[in-house]
């Protein structure tokens, strides 16, 4: 992947052109996820969420991004066994699969980045109790997003919230600063140790991203050269929000404010897209 190197420090202008940014990205999301139901093709996914930011008149930060092979769409579209990365095509989606839509859209030269998961459909307890777990986590990080603590808080609040429910994280890929580049300094992992790490200061902008196994932490990467897939087969979730460090607290830059979904999760991921937690979790948390 292609890093922008040093931690940059965004001014209230640069972070409200975030916000538009994540607000359109949102938007591009919600668009996907109103799609979701058994039939559907990983293609339209992506195409919901093009619509979205080609009706807005942002560029999608994806598409083409560097890598094996210049990154051929919109969104990543990864299924049940896929971690991250998934190229959006034909498959079809089935009742019980859960799949992970991650977008970014840039407005006005700053990138807003953002991840969800979604259930297909009923599933299982145990699949239920991963996508609450890797949401859990997310929150943890951004309740830790604090003026004064260390990379490392967040990344070992990441890494008990989930640990703690019996799901593993992953060690090969992190969080990572954003804001003129998708990738920035510095690098989140979703473990670590308390007190290490950059010290967090207000105008760090920083994309909170839990890559959660409900088996073992190991990965492998198909031989597209860009879908990842846990090594053993089990299931995975993804959530990711970009959350900048203010004076008031953490503030959530890729949130939307009204959204509209129905179905029998509808109330849980209004709650993500809203940008705050359900009032069992962490809070503290500003969305605007």
């Amino acid at each position: 992947m292609t890093w922008r190197r040093g931690i940059e420090i965004k001014n209230a202008a640069e972070l409200e052109l975030m916000r538009q940014a994540g607000r359109v990205n949102a938007e591009a999301l919600l668009a996907a996820v109103a799609v979701v139901q058994p039939g559907v093709t990983t293609g339209e996914i992506d195409q919901a969420a093009a619509e979205v930011l080609r009706r807005r008149g942002a560029t999608p930060a994806f598409l083409g991004y560097p890598g094996p092979t210049p990154y051929p769409a919109v969104t990543t579209v990864s299924i049940n066994e896929e971690l991250v990365h998934g190229i959006p095509g034909k498959r079809r989606l089935h009742e019980g699969d859960i799949v992970s839509i991650d977008c970014g859209a840039i407005v006005e030269g700053f990138v807003g980045d953002a991840a969800v998961t979604v259930a297909v459909g009923p599933v299982a307890d145990e699949i239920w109790r991963l996508l609450e777990a890797t949401l859990a986590g997310l929150w943890a990080g951004v309740a830790s997003m604090v003026d004064g603590r260390r990379t490392g808080d967040v990344s070992a609040a990441i890494q008990q919230a989930i640990e703690g429910r019996g799901f593993s994280v992953t060690r090969d890929y992190t969080g990572h600063g954003v804001g003129r580049a998708m990738h920035e300094d510095p690098q989140v992992p979703n473990y670590g140790v308390p007190g290490k790490g950059p010290v967090l200061r207000p105008g760090m902008t920083i994309a909170l991203e839990p890559m959660v196994l409900a088996g073992r932490p190991e990965t492998r990467v198909l031989d597209d050269g860009w879908t990842v897939v846990s090594r053993d087969g089990r299931r995975t979730a993804h959530f990711e929000h970009t959350v900048a460090v203010t004076s008031d607290g953490p503030r959530i830059l890729t949130a939307f404010e009204d959204p509209h979904l129905d179905g029998p999760h509808a109330d849980w991921y209004n709650h993500f897209f809203a940008g705050h937690p359900r009032p069992a979790e962490e809070q503290g948390v500003l969305a605007s």
